[in-house]
């Protein structure tokens, strides 16, 4: 059976949709551990695409415990290349508002204890993400989500912060004085890793509440937050849908060689054991 080319990171309820055929689940291993869950894979608008739990089944993982390597290198060793994020973010912005979706377009890491990187150990490599989301797949991500008719807005920046507790008032304040436009807490390093692993990231965010800065508006709260993912859940499914049947597989984008230019240590002297631990990602520049 073909392995798939586009997966879908974000809730367990995604999986549960019309449409999706001949599932799987796959179990793997990889050099940074396990993924968050075993990864769903099936057919859907005849096209294969795997689906992870980025929190686990269940929701039992803190953003800063997801095991993000893991998750990007086990989907690049099934031969992903394009990968969506589904997640819920806090607006910053008057016109982002509840129930909203976004596509944005930069990051802000504002996270501090997260590995961010595949390398090291002796392979060192400096990628360029100057433009962290893939502008292609965002612009047939917006095509899809458009479809369904739900209010999207693509463009803004992405401020990701550590968590798991939502922010203070000053905070969310700052953030809107340096110009974000909308926050959550998973889309770093999970951004960096993909564009590492050559594969295409775009991020579907669902607005839920406008985070603490609103001042006629209820603080944001975890019942908030399920009860617009929730209502949002048919939208992620059809806009899924849509994009698995109009996904262009020929990527045209400079995703796919993001390598070529970062890879900067001698081959002569990169150890073995970390050589084989990266081959999945680094081998088609060493051979």
């Amino acid at each position: 059976m073909n392995n798939p080319t586009l997966a879908i990171i974000g809730g367990s309820g995604l999986y549960h949709m019309p449409g999706l055929e001949s599932t799987e689940e796959i179990n793997l291993d990889t050099p940074f551990g396990k993924p968050s869950a075993p990864i769903t894979v099936g057919t859907l608008e005849g096209k294969r695409v795997a689906f992870l739990a980025r929190h686990g089944i269940g929701h039992h993982i803190t953003p800063s415990e997801v095991p993000y390597r893991a998750n990007i290198y086990a989907l690049k060793s099934l031969g992903v290349q394009q990968v969506l994020s589904i997640s819920a973010c806090g607006s910053l912005r008057e016109d982002y508002a509840p129930g909203h979706i976004v596509i944005p377009d930069n990051i802000f890491d504002f996270t501090h204890h997260r590995p961010r990187t595949f390398f090291g150990e002796g392979l060192v490599t400096h990628i360029s993400v100057a433009d962290p989301f893939c502008s292609n797949l965002s612009d047939q991500l917006e095509a899809a989500v458009r479809a369904t008719g739900a209010k999207t807005h693509k463009g803004g920046s992405l401020i990701t912060i550590e968590g798991p507790r939502f922010s203070t008032k000053a905070e969310s304040q700052t953030y809107r004085s340096w110009g974000m436009s909308i926050i959550g807490m998973t889309a770093s390093p999970e951004a960096f890793l993909a564009r590492e692993a050559e594969m295409c990231y775009a991020t579907m965010a669902h607005v839920t509440d406008y985070d603490v800065w609103h001042v006629s508006e209820s603080p944001v709260t975890v019942e908030m937050v399920i009860q617009t993912l929730n209502k949002n859940t048919e939208v992620a499914q059809t806009a899924i849908r849509n994009l698995a049947r109009t996904l262009n597989p020929e990527r045209t984008c400079a995703c796919e060689n993001a390598l070529a230019a970062a890879l900067i240590t001698d081959p002569k002297i990169i150890p073995a054991a970390t050589f084989e631990k990266l081959k999945t990602l680094v081998g088609k520049y060493y051979k």
